[in-house]
């Protein structure tokens, strides 16, 4: 992180004297941290038209709207909309041509006196780059990670002056802006699981390469979007209901993957505790697999092969989970944080190997005890699907796995306990499947590649190139457009939004 920037005060000054930037606070919970900077470096009076706390749910009802939590989106963005509406009506025609406007709002549960509750908080800026511009958005959830609750608020103040500092002088450089979050700050004491950038300033960012850099970065653990590139907060998501998960490259989604996810819900939805209730299915890609794939000195990540891997898990209409937690163990515990509902993961015989290894474990005192204890003790279920040898035929499944010989028998317990499940319900047709082979089929032009794919697919990897594929431009006559008119071809350009 560069070491030139400001300090917080320094932040909340250049502010202050920027004299386009005039706007609205608007915050809940945990007093007015972020506002009391700017009040406290002198010069305010040229930011702030005003500042207030509806800090009453009856109150805050009353100016923004019903809802049904106190501390959540839809209310952050109430706040937004309500607050932006009045500085644009009442001050629009008197200073609009000179002046930026622009709404910080937040809405934050710090810690209370018992300490029995979630820490977190939604935060947002509306605001116009330039005097009369349409708007531009930052939205993210923090989750604050102090143990007390005045440095709570120490730490959500000082990323609200990020914020606002970053999307009035960093809106340019995203990358930076992301980065700058937790400038005088570390993830000891905030993560930022959710950031979205929305409006004319931000119209070439794509909100899943942000989400992704939040994991590079460190600033959270895991991101979550969907299947229309919509980021997602995990707490939501996932809250109070049971999830299944595959993890995997999905470079690129074969029918094995889908095949696997679909088997492990069948069984899934047959348990007790699961019937009858809503699934949540994550297709789960780890930042080792990303960096690995990459190819890049220093485990940089290639932003095209991600976004590949991206689409086409969209065109099969999944939710993906970008997560650092290498080890399944630390999923589990990530999942648990949001639900006590059963938890799945569906993985193939070759993965349940790797996960009997005692070398990945020598990080823990109890080793691999250890980790088994923290991946099973909220009742978490492994779904194996089954291995093809192609050389001999032969399956490899729960039933003929070899084990190191001193760990047989606690493999045979968790098999016995029903820990472990081997899927039954899987396509032959589609074993002898890799998606290596499918790599290097698309690479070397062999069409057979298609087949080994879903139908939707083999279509985005054609369409935009993806996975070294060379697309076919058809020749056709060009037509004829007025003199001056250049027109682009755009068969040739990826529907993917452009990075910044």
């Amino acid at each position: 992180m560069p070491h030139d920037r400001p300090n917080t005060e320094r932040k909340a000054l250049d502010i202050n004297l920027d004299e386009r930037r005039y706007g609205t606070f608007a915050e809940i919970g945990a007093g007015q941290e972020v506002v009391r900077w700017f009040f406290r470096v002198g010069g305010a009076a040229g930011t702030i038209a005003k500042s207030m706390s509806a800090y009453d749910m009856a109150v805050s009802d009353a100016i923004y709207g019903q809802c049904d939590r106190y501390v959540c989106r839809p209310r952050l963005e109430a706040m937004l909309d309500h607050e932006h509406a009045l500085n644009l009506s009442r001050l629009r025609e008197s200073r609009g041509d000179s002046t930026t406007f622009f709404v910080f709002a937040d809405t934050v549960s710090a810690r209370n006196f018992k300490g029995t509750n979630e820490c977190h908080g939604w935060m947002g800026v509306r605001f116009q780059a330039h005097p009369r511009d349409q708007d531009s958005q930052i939205i993210l959830h923090v989750r604050m990670l102090d143990t007390e609750n005045a440095l709570q608020q120490e730490a959500l103040g000082i990323v609200g002056v990020n914020l606002l500092y970053g999307a009035f002088f960093l809106n340019h450089e995203p990358d930076q802006l992301v980065e700058s979050l937790l400038d005088n700050l570390t993830t000891r004491r905030i993560e930022i699981d959710m950031i979205e950038f929305s409006g004319i300033a931000f119209r070439h960012v794509d909100n899943r390469v942000m989400s992704l850099r939040l994991v590079q970065l460190g600033l959270s653990s895991a991101a979550m979007f969907s299947a229309k590139g919509e980021v997602l907060q995990p707490s939501e998501v996932l809250y109070k209901k049971p999830i299944l998960v595959e993890r995997g490259s999905f470079r690129p989604v074969t029918h094995v993957n889908v095949d696997m996810l679909r088997c492990a819900h069948e069984k899934f939805v047959r348990e007790p505790e699961v019937a009858a209730e809503p699934v949540v299915s994550l297709m789960e890609i780890t930042m080792r697999n990303l960096q690995a794939a990459g190819g890049r000195p220093n485990g940089a990540i290639d932003l095209r092969d991600f976004l590949a891997r991206a689409d086409v898990l969209a065109a099969c209409g999944k939710t993906v989970l970008i997560s650092d937690y290498f080890e399944y163990y630390r999923l589990a515990a990530y999942l648990a944080r949001y639900t006590k509902k059963k938890i799945g993961i569906t993985m193939g015989a070759a993965s349940l190997c790797e996960l009997f290894d005692e070398k990945y474990y020598g990080q823990l005192d109890g080793g691999i005890l250890e980790s088994f204890g923290r991946l099973f003790k909220n009742d978490l279920k492994l779904y194996i699907y089954p291995l093809l040898d192609r050389k001999t035929g032969e399956l490899t499944t729960v039933q003929n796995l070899q084990v190191a010989p001193e760990l047989r028998k606690l493999f045979a317990y968790l098999v016995e306990k029903g820990c472990i499940e081997q899927l039954d319900n899987y396509n032959p047709a589609y074993l002898p499947i890799f998606s290596r082979d499918v790599i290097e089929q698309i690479k070397a032009g062999n069409p057979a590649w298609s087949n080994h794919v879903p139908p939707e697919v083999a279509e985005v990897i054609k369409s935009r190139g993806f996975f070294g594929h060379r697309r076919a431009v058809p020749v056709k006559e060009a037509p004829s457009f007025p003199a001056g008119i250049t027109v682009l071809d755009q068969s040739a350009i990826g529907s993917s939004p452009a990075i910044v």
